[in-house]
């Protein structure tokens, strides 16, 4: 509320609708969302509010804090309300600046988190009229109940654009919570885990149409689960996919029974030789010199001039290119299609 003399108060809700909009307009999320706690009344106003879509909506589930974040300005301001079990914590706020990014963050102490965070985002998604979230990250080895949060979104989330899934103790067993989340949480855009699936039939839907899938321990994706994997930009970091199942993969690519969509695929492997020799040995390929450069596809979307390749071709026409090329100081094996 605007200060006045009498009473200390502005009241807002008596004023024009359009007046109403542009005080708004100069509220940032948090100042929004405590208002339209207020009352029935308060809430009916901030949704009748237009120009909420600019938000991005994030939510993050971690050991000791549940956030919820929301984005504006080119994602370069974040806001972010803090769930707490730590009283001390309570009505804190914050605010850093890094790399020209400013994020506002504000604690709110909880006896129950877990449950109070699922209503406020429940609230935050209603007052800014979201069916999906931009990012959701999950620490699947928390102290919290999982189930719980998994169904709250599969209730209140049509989707998320970006999922992140990790654990931060490598012993504990997340396959069943992890399969759980996978199985009733649609992904559109990407997906990156850093987790130890100890599963040997591990039954979690992988989603298809990804713009990247990243698996940071992919040992757990056997051949079947492998070729159900119909995404643009793949990394499987420690496969041990066999040399006779990728010799098939392949065949199955050229044929056009497999990954149809596939433009980038990276494996761990180290020498071109060595894999020309153990996987491609019976599939029709090309060994291109070292004075051919090409601009290939590589990780992340991005592209870099390469030299040489192997190159095998798929029944339509497309050409894929094996390759190895260093990023952050690594070698990486791969294979883009062009």
């Amino acid at each position: 509320m605007i200060n006045n003399r009498r009473d200390n108060k502005f009241p807002i809700l008596f004023l024009p609708f359009l007046a109403i909009e542009e005080i708004f307009k100069t509220m940032d999320p948090i100042e929004i969302i405590n208002f339209s706690m207020i009352s029935k009344r308060t809430r009916a106003v901030a949704k009748l509010m237009s120009f909420y879509s600019k938000y991005l909506v994030h939510l993050y589930v971690r050991n000791f804090t549940l956030n919820i974040m929301l984005l504006g300005t080119n994602e370069r301001i974040s806001y972010t309300y803090i769930m707490t079990s730590d009283i001390k914590m309570n009505g804190k706020s914050e605010e850093k600046e890094q790399n020209g990014c400013i994020e506002r963050n504000v604690y709110k102490y909880s006896k129950n988190p877990l449950e109070d965070w699922k209503k406020l985002s429940a609230h935050v998604l209603d007052i800014f009229k979201k069916q999906s979230i931009n990012y959701f990250a999950m620490q699947m080895d928390a102290l919290v109940d999982h189930i719980s949060i998994i169904n709250f979104l599969k209730a209140y989330v049509k989707s998320a654009n970006d999922c992140f899934l990790y654990q931060l103790n490598h012993q504990n067993n997340v396959d069943k919570n992890v399969a759980y989340l996978l199985n009733n949480v649609t992904i559109n855009n990407s997906l990156d885990t850093w987790l130890d699936i100890k599963t040997y039939f591990f039954d979690g839907r992988i989603p298809k149409n990804l713009k990247k899938l990243y698996i940071n321990d992919s040992r757990f994706i056997r051949f079947e689960k492998l070729l159900e994997i119909d995404c643009k930009s793949v990394i499987l970091r420690n496969d041990e996919t066999s040399n006779k199942e990728w010799n098939s993969f392949f065949k199955k690519w050229i044929a056009m029974e497999t990954h149809l969509n596939l433009e980038y695929l990276e494996l761990s492997r180290k020498h071109l030789e060595t894999f020309r020799a153990l996987v491609l040995h019976d599939i029709p390929h090309e060994v291109v010199g070292e004075g051919v450069k090409r601009i290939l596809k590589i990780r992340f979307n991005q592209t870099q001039e390469i030299s040489g390749g192997i190159d095998i071709r798929r029944i339509d026409g497309k050409t894929a290119t094996f390759f190895v090329y260093r990023e952050l100081w690594k070698d990486r094996f791969a294979m883009s299609i062009h």
